[in-house]
């Protein structure tokens, strides 16, 4: 590739990166200052307005710049970052023997639910911030203001199985002009009110936290708003890469932030009134309504990023086993990342919808807002840190350093959070506890479900000696049975061998395993073993972010010397039926839900996108 083309390549990351990674912290000063001086836990005058901006701009260089663009963008799994990627990285880190893997596969899990409750109040905050401005210009409009977001955010969800493919191209430009747009209002500001570069000095943050105590711990549950999306970079590392990311940060993301927030601080300086409103007051009332338009534009485009990120985390967490199969459609024929997921889209609507109609404004949503953000920071340190130490063999003294300054910092961010939960930091929690739950529930039924399977199962080896001193009548063709990992003989075989009473010529048992690595390369996912009188065993391996698809499979095991003819070819698939019963591995009520859970998933055969014509589908009754 020249390097003329390498340029043009990461601007175009770069701009795009400005679009997708960028959106949520982007619109964080349409909130953040009102939200730290709500109510009257601290003052609003000259010192303590200098201390909220240093604290700021230091949270943003330490927090953002130096934790995640700097340490935490380096522990990518294979290119690919976000929550469950470093939960696979940890635990691959680890291993399975190890007495830290179920405390960090439950960490990671606590990480992956908490992003979930920011992905609902993200499109909630973000949209209710940016229309609030034209109560602002109107002060009649309030009564509308609700309807007006809920109405956006209907048409959002409504769009989401159009795929981004289209529209997804402006939202790297409209970012631009958005954090162009927060410069220059912010050098506007500061030239009017010079004395806000005070702020540069984290020593008047220092300050602050000293002097206000207890007022400045509650006041830095509103701080933290500004650093919302922080999470964003890391999970889209693998659409992107590092160096568009650390670009977009750098040269325009970053520098835009910091000018407006002391913008804000330079405002709020000469006119201490404004602080109904810091943002929309930045330029005088003739602004307002341009304002409000790119606010709206930029507020979709950071709710459209966290629902995008969504569906890519339940697309993880279904390969890696912790929520039943769901139907994925694929909205770009280019672009592999472009997933819709409709169940999960109606209950985020649902859930996104609750938040806008219970909390009404964008102050009340701040409390919900920052524990959700502040765990899964938290989270993700502390899985770094077994990254750090165990998988890159740092000393136990470096690793500490290098993530015992951020936990301690995440902590107390936390924390300050923690008291916000009666005022509606619990929302955020209950959709994080219902959805572990839920994942908790399908992965301990699958455990059961396996444990019974295999009190019953059969050695294949043990079974294939035996079948074949007296064989059954072999007629042409080939039959493809889906085997289980670890499991024995089929049950399908069984019934199979039962009630038919033959065996194809051919017959191959098919297992998939899924890696704790995000990709497979495809001339190491298909493995082929040779288990005698026309039996193979044929292993398949994925990463947690492929795409399950059984034809490319035969398609690689024909490379490695193993042809498929489809139109000769049987597949058979188990359709179990589950059967409660008292004093099982999980309370009865459990069980019933996930034989629920379990009942509704989406079928094996259109998961792994085999043709349904040449499935064959034989039941089972298995007790948990």
């Amino acid at each position: 590739m020249s390097s003329q083309h390498q340029k043009s390549s990461l601007a175009a990351l770069t701009v795009a990166a400005i679009g997708i990674v960028y959106g949520d912290i982007g619109t964080s000063p349409l909130y953040t200052m009102k939200a730290v001086f709500e109510g009257d836990h601290v003052k609003l005058n000259p010192e303590n307005l200098i201390g909220v901006i240093s604290l700021i701009l230091w949270g943003l260089t330490t927090i953002v710049s130096i934790k995640y663009v700097s340490l935490v963008l380096r522990a990518d799994n294979r290119g690919e970052g976000g929550i469950l990627a470093l939960m696979a990285l940890a635990l691959s880190s680890v291993t399975k023997a190890s007495r830290w893997y179920f405390p960090l596969m439950m960490l990671g899990l606590a990480g992956a639910t908490l992003f979930f409750g920011d992905s609902v109040i993200t499109p909630a905050m973000s949209v209710l911030g940016a229309v609030e401005g034209l109560e602002v210009a109107a002060p009649g409009m309030q009564p509308y203001i609700v309807p007006i977001s809920v109405a956006i955010l209907v048409g959002l969800y409504a769009l989401q199985w159009h795929g981004t493919a289209g529209i997804g191209k402006w939202f790297g430009p409209i970012m631009v002009l958005w954090f162009a747009v927060l410069a220059i209002m912010g050098v506007i500001n500061i030239y009017a009110n010079p004395q806000i570069l005070a702020a540069l000095n984290p020593l008047h943050g220092l300050t602050f936290l000293w002097r206000n105590g207890y007022g400045a711990f509650i006041a830095l549950g509103g701080v933290v708003l500004a650093f919302t999306g922080a999470e964003a970079l890391y999970a889209d590392m693998g659409h992107f890469g590092k160096k568009p990311i650390r670009f977009a940060w750098f040269l325009i993301a970053f520098p835009a932030l910091a000018l407006n927030y002391l913008g804000q601080g330079g405002l709020l300086l000469g006119n201490a009134e404004a602080i109904s409103n810091p943002f929309y007051n930045q330029l005088g009332s003739w602004s307002v309504l341009p304002l409000v338009a790119i606010s709206t534009a930029a507020a979709v485009i950071a709710s459209q990023a966290t629902i995008s990120g969504t569906f890519s985390m339940v697309r993880e967490a279904i390969a890696l086993g912790f929520l039943p199969r769901m139907r994925i459609i694929h909205t770009s024929a280019s672009q592999m990342g472009q997933i819709y997921v409709p169940v999960i889209n109606w209950i985020q609507l649902v859930a996104v919808l609750m938040a806008v109609v219970g909390f009404q404004s964008s102050d009340k949503l701040g409390a919900a807002y920052g524990i959700a953000v502040t765990g899964c920071m938290l989270v993700t340190t502390l899985l770094t840190f077994f990254v750090v130490y165990y998988r890159w063999k740092y000393s136990i003294w470096l690793a500490v350093a290098a993530t015992g300054f951020f936990v301690a910092i995440d902590a107390v961010l936390f924390g300050s959070n923690v008291l916000k939960i009666a005022h509606g930091g619990w929302f955020p929690l209950l959709l994080a506890a219902v959805l572990f739950f839920i994942m908790l529930t399908w992965k301990r039924g699958h455990q059961l479900v396996y444990k019974t399977l295999q009190k019953h199962a059969i050695p294949l080896d043990a079974f294939l000696q035996s079948l074949f001193i007296d064989p059954p009548t072999r007629v042409h063709g080939t039959s493809v049975f889906l085997r289980p990992e670890n499991d024995g003989v089929p049950h399908v075989l069984l019934h199979n061998l039962l009630h038919n009473k033959i065996l194809h010529e051919r017959v191959v048992f098919l297992t998939i395993h899924i890696t704790e690595d995000p990709f497979v390369p495809p001339a190491e996912q298909v493995k082929i073993e040779d288990l005698g009188h026309q039996c193979y065993q044929l292993n398949v391996y994925y990463g947690f972010k492929d795409e399950p698809d059984i034809p490319k499979v035969m398609e690689l095991a024909c490379e490695k010397g193993m042809e498929f003819y489809m139109m000769e070819t049987s597949i058979f698939i188990a359709r179990q039926t589950l059967l409660p019963r008292p004093g099982g591995g999980m309370a009865l009520w459990r069980e019933h839900m996930f034989v629920a859970m379990f009942r509704n998933a989406r079928s094996a055969a259109d998961y792994y996108q085999i043709p349904p014509n040449r499935v064959i589908e034989l039941g089972t009754q298995v007790e948990i």
